[in-house]
Parts: structure tokens; sequence; C-alpha cells
């Protein structure tokens, strides 16, 4: 992988299991994270602390055919002990919050990306619809970012995954500890229309996890609008290759 920034690619299959296991960090630093939280809870009431899975061991294989597979399994913590992993600088670099994203992509070429509410751990932040996954994601022992992310949309959006053609393949972005799994997304509406139905959708939703939508068409409006540097390393590699 790169050392200058995050590498961009396919894999062809997400094969991720569910293994259950204590966290060193969450137990070792407990204390520290009450206080983190309670911190973080005091600026941000609706913060909730449920359960979320981490990406423990992972690796990137050859399938029989030659594809990309992206091989892993998760465990489970608290979201407050995710988000103070997060804002502690990742002290277990062992761990990694992989996620998956619609990447929503208009009839027209633009990406429609929404903005985080202010009552949200990443208020002001531009995203595509994604979340953490959480136990809602598994099934057996299989975590299944497929049906996060078509669940992320329906809920954030509004957008049903019946509505969009969503690529086979997967476009990742490895940044550990971040790894986004992306879906392009293709809606049969051009970027307005989508803008102003999501906007329409969120205005009926008293606490939203968007608050706007922002409309990308070329390199030039990344830089206008707040998203976290994976999101602009995604946008500007896609725009480029459009």
């Amino acid at each position: 992988m790169s050392d200058t920034g995050p590498s961009i690619f396919e894999v062809a299959e997400l094969d991720l299991a569910y293994e259950p296991a204590p966290w060193a960090f969450a137990e070792s630093r407990a204390d520290e994270i009450a206080a983190h939280w309670a911190m973080r809870k005091q600026a941000l009431p609706h913060l909730f602390d449920g359960r979320v899975l981490l990406l423990g061991r992972h690796q990137f294989s050859t399938r029989g055919d030659g594809a990309t597979i992206l091989r892993g399994a998760y465990f489970e913590t608290d979201f407050k002990a995710f988000l103070a992993w997060r804002d502690f600088g990742f002290p277990d670099a062992r761990v990694c919050n992989c996620f998956s994203m619609a990447a929503l992509r208009s009839a027209d070429g633009a990406f429609v990306l929404g903005e985080m509410g202010p009552h949200t751990a990443n208020a002001g932040m531009v995203y595509f619809a994604s979340g953490t996954p959480d136990r809602s994601d598994i099934f057996g022992e299989k975590v299944d970012l497929a049906a996060s992310v078509r669940r992320e949309l329906q809920e954030e959006t509004g957008i049903s995954p019946d509505e969009v053609a969503m690529a086979a393949r997967w476009t990742i972005v490895y940044a550990p500890p971040r790894i986004a799994c992306l879906k392009i997304t293709r809606s049969p509406d051009k970027a307005q229309d989508i803008k102003r139905r999501v906007e329409a959708f969120l205005a009926e939703d008293p606490n939203p996890e968007l608050i706007r939508m922002h409309i990308v068409r070329r390199k030039q409006d990344v830089s206008a609008i707040r998203c976290p540097p994976f999101i602009v390393d995604f946008l500007n590699h896609a725009l480029e290759e459009a």
C-alpha cells in the first residue's frame, strides 16, 4: 500500500466474519473512556451508546479467478469505546474502522452527498450515506456490509436500494485505521432532483442524521465542502476517471 496516501482499488468480494472477543483498549482504559463519553454527551446529548463492530485481523487475497477479496473478522464493542479510540488518535493500531458507503451518483454524472447534522459525532462533515456496522449486519457468523450499505441508504436518504443500481464490485479507500468500502450507486434521476427529494425527506424527520445535500460535479466542487480526507481522495479519483 502507498506511503503517501490512501490506496484506492476495487475488490470483487468481502468475506468478513464475526468473531466475538474482548478488546484490551476498552478494558484497560475504561475510566478514560467513561470520562470522555461524559464530556461528549454533555456537548451532544443525542449521542447514543449502542453496540458497533470494528475490524480486527484482515488481509487482501486473490481468488482463483484472479479477483481480489478482502477477508477479515469483526468484534463488538460499545460506541463510547469506539469514539474514544477515534478521538484519542487510534491508539490500537491492530484495529480498523471498516464500513460501507453508498457513493450516490446521478444520471447526469454528479455525486450527491449529505452533511451531518449538528447533533451527530461528525457534525458538519459531508459524507455519502454510511454507518459503522452493528449487530443488525451480522448474519450467522458473517458480517454483511452489502446489507449495511442498503440499510444506510434507505434510512439516511429515503432512497430505496430497489430504485438504484449498485456496482457489483466494491471500491476500497484503504487508509488504516479507516477502510471505506464504497458501492458506486447509480440513480436514474438528475442530481438536482435527488437533492430536492432527499431534502424533502429530511425535512419530515425531527432529528435527521443529515441536514442538507451537496452536489459534486467537478474537482473544484470538492474544495467547497467539508469532507474528510478519504472522501476527498475518493471523489478526486472518481472524477479523474470519469
